[in-house]
């Protein structure tokens, strides 16, 4: 069922406008959609370093960007940046990661992993695991210890993060600390009453999701594998987390539904919804308190899992 644009902030209402004024993602190539300019919201914060790094991946370099803050506490967090598979880079996800960095006091290092269709499922995944892998396997030069790990990301980041620490488990290590997940994509299947509540006119759309989907998985059955869709997965032994949801998303139930199978093993895992924001909140710190106050959140959230005070 299809709701009004009343829940949505004022301020996410004008945004939200502006986004379905453009053309969709889901009438493009992807080649076209990578070319479609995306706004910087913020001035990105000052940090100690930013580093750019190149490691051997699964399927050729992984290029990685390092970000250390000033009050760096000796944890890490492995981000990955969104965009449904298909578009996102590591230059945009710059401004997140110096954010995340500052407020959770710990290294991030942000992972260039390969797009699809060019690269599709699994390789994204085999990507995210390979750079887990190396942060944990290269802590000391990175003055890291390999106990304070944690993955995190937003949207379909978030997806990769969380099946990097699944397979992180399944291979037996390294270990991951905690989970950051930021309006994650949990299952692929697309079936929760929120992708028909928000399916149009909140940014984010269930044809976007639909589109990304498409290039990403290879055959109908990779819906249902659980590094895809994660939420289907066992998820005994998986690390604590924070999911972060936006009321008016489509992906909000899924990720909510995340945190909570994680309960259900008893599994330490807060969800936190922000009302009346939009999928894509979080690039507006600077227009929307609720934006700060995720970062804030995000931040206590590494804080307290890593041990950065």
């Amino acid at each position: 069922m299809a709701v009004t644009q009343d829940r949505l902030h004022p301020v996410v209402r004008a945004i939200v406008e502006q986004i379905a004024a453009r053309p969709r993602y889901s009438s493009m190539t992807p080649a076209q959609a990578r070319g479609v300019p995306v706004p910087l919201a913020a001035a990105p914060e000052a940090v100690e370093s930013v580093i750019a790094q190149s490691i051997t991946g699964p399927g050729g370099p992984l290029a990685l960007r390092i970000y250390r803050p000033q009050n760096a506490s000796g944890a890490a967090l492995v981000y990955f940046h969104g965009g449904g598979w298909v578009i996102g880079s590591i230059d945009e996800a710059d401004e997140p990661c110096r954010a995340l960095a500052n407020r959770g006091r710990c290294v991030v290092v942000s992972v260039d992993y390969r797009l699809a269709p060019e690269a599709k499922f699994p390789g994204p995944v085999e990507d995210a695991y390979a750079a887990v892998r190396w942060v944990a396997d290269h802590a000391a030069e990175l003055g890291i210890d390999a106990a304070r790990v944690a993955v995190g990301g937003s949207s379909a980041g978030a997806n990769l993060a969380a099946a990097a620490a699944l397979v992180a488990r399944d291979r037996g290590g390294p270990r991951v600390a905690f989970q950051l997940l930021t309006v994650p994509v949990t299952d692929l299947r697309y079936g929760a009453a929120s992708h028909d509540e928000f399916a149009t006119g909140f940014g984010l759309t269930r044809a976007d999701m639909e589109w990304y989907a498409e290039h990403y998985i290879r055959t109908p059955a990779d819906l249902d594998d659980p590094y895809a869709s994660v939420l289907r997965a066992d998820l005994r032994g998986m690390p604590p987390a924070l999911v972060i949801t936006a009321e008016c998303d489509p992906l909000r139930d899924d990720g909510e539904a995340y945190a909570a199978k994680l309960r259900e093993v008893g599994i330490s895992a807060t969800a936190k919804r922000y009302r009346g924001m939009f999928h894509g909140f979080m690039a507006f710190p600077n227009l929307l308190a609720e934006a700060a106050q995720a970062y804030d959140d995000a931040g206590a959230a590494l804080r307290g899992a890593l041990g950065g005070g």
